[in-house]
C-alpha cells in the first residue's frame, strides 16, 4: 500500500511550497529555431535548465521533481531527433550521477525501459542504485512515459497478483503498481512553451493538481520562474484554504488582509540552509 494519501481518498497536507513538482519541459525545438540552430542545441540548452531547476527544488525544499523528458508518443519524431536524444541521455546519466549524488539526490527512471537498448537500461540501473540512499531530493525522469500505458500495466500487474479480488478492486489496491507508487502526487504542474495540455503524462496522479502554464521556453525557464509558478500555488491554496494546518483560520485571515501566519509556521521547522553544488 502507498504510504501517501490519495487526493481522491483524504486531502493530502499542503503548505506554502509544493512537496512535489512535475513538469512537462516544452520548448527546446522552438528555443532552438529562434536562434537558427539544430533542435539538439534546444535540448542540449534544456539539460542546462534540468541542472537549474534540482538545484532550485534543492534551495526550496521541495522534496520530488518529475520531468517528463520523453513520451511514448515521441518516437514518431524524425529517427535522427529520437538518435539525438538517446545520446543526450546517456551523455547526462555519464556525467550528472555524481553531481546528484554528491548533492544527496536520489534519481527514478519510470516508463516502459524495454524499448531502450541494453546498455542504457544499465546504465539506468545503476544510476537508480547509486543513488538510491538519498533523500535531499527525489529527481524522477519519466522516460518513454505515458499516463495511459502507467494505468495498463499497473492494472495487469494487479491482475496478475490479485485475481481473486477481480470485480472488487479499489484505488489502494491498484496504487502500489503504479509507476510513481514511492511519490506523493504531485501539488504543481508545470508546462513550459505555450501549451495548455496534459499529453499523456501522469494522468492518474494529476487528479487534484494545480496547473500552471507558461510561454517561457524551457531553455529560458529560469529560478524566478519558478519562483512565479510557486507564487501562482501558494496563492491558489490561500485562496482554497488548503494550507495545513488551521486552513479554515488561512482562508479568513487572507480575505481580510491578515498576514496568514499559519501557513508560514507549516514550513519553518523544515527549511534549513541547503548547500548545492550542481
Amino acid at each position: 500500500m502507498s504510504r501517501f494519501v490519495s487526493s481522491t481518498q483524504g486531502v493530502p497536507a499542503s503548505g506554502r511550497v509544493p512537496r512535489h513538482v512535475a513538469i512537462i519541459m516544452d520548448g527546446n525545438g522552438r528555443w532552438a529555431k529562434k536562434r537558427f540552430l539544430p533542435r539538439v542545441a534546444g535540448h542540449t540548452r534544456g539539460v542546462e535548465t534540468v541542472r537549474d531547476m534540482v538545484r532550485a527544488c534543492l534551495e526550496r525544499g521541495i522534496g520530488y521533481l518529475t520531468l517528463f523528458a520523453f513520451s511514448s508518443e515521441n518516437w514518431r519524431r524524425p529517427e535522427e531527433e529520437v538518435t539525438l536524444l538517446m545520446q543526450l541521455f546517456v551523455k547526462a546519466l555519464r556525467h550528472e550521477v555524481v553531481k546528484l549524488d554528491r548533492n544527496g539526490v536520489r534519481l527514478k527512471v519510470v516508463g516502459d525501459l524495454s524499448r531502450f537498448d541494453a546498455g542504457l537500461r544499465e546504465m539506468i540501473a545503476a544510476a537508480e542504485e547509486k543513488t538510491a540512499g538519498n533523500d535531499r531530493l527525489v529527481l524522477t525522469i519519466c522516460a518513454n512515459y505515458g499516463g495511459r500505458w502507467d494505468i495498463l500495466q499497473a492494472a495487469n500487474r494487479l491482475a496478475l497478483a490479485e485475481p481473486e479480488k477481480a470485480g472488487q478492486w479499489l484505488e489502494s489496491d491498484l496504487a502500489p503498481y503504479l509507476s510513481m507508487h514511492y511519490a506523493p502526487e504531485p501539488d504543481l504542474f508545470i508546462r513550459t512553451g505555450g501549451e495548455e495540455r496534459v499529453s499523456n503524462f501522469l494522468l492518474w496522479q494529476l487528479a487534484y493538481t494545480e496547473f500552471y502554464f507558461t510561454g517561457t521556453l524551457w531553455p529560458e525557464f529560469n529560478d524566478d520562474a519558478l519562483e512565479k509558478a510557486i507564487e501562482s500555488f501558494r496563492q491558489r491554496g490561500l485562496e482554497a484554504g488548503r494550507d495545513q494546518p488551521g486552513k479554515r483560520q488561512v482562508r479568513v485571515r487572507a480575505r481580510i488582509g491578515q498576514p496568514p501566519l499559519e501557513a508560514v509556521v507549516q514550513r519553518a521547522d523544515q527549511r534549513r540552509p541547503v548547500v548545492v553544488s550542481m
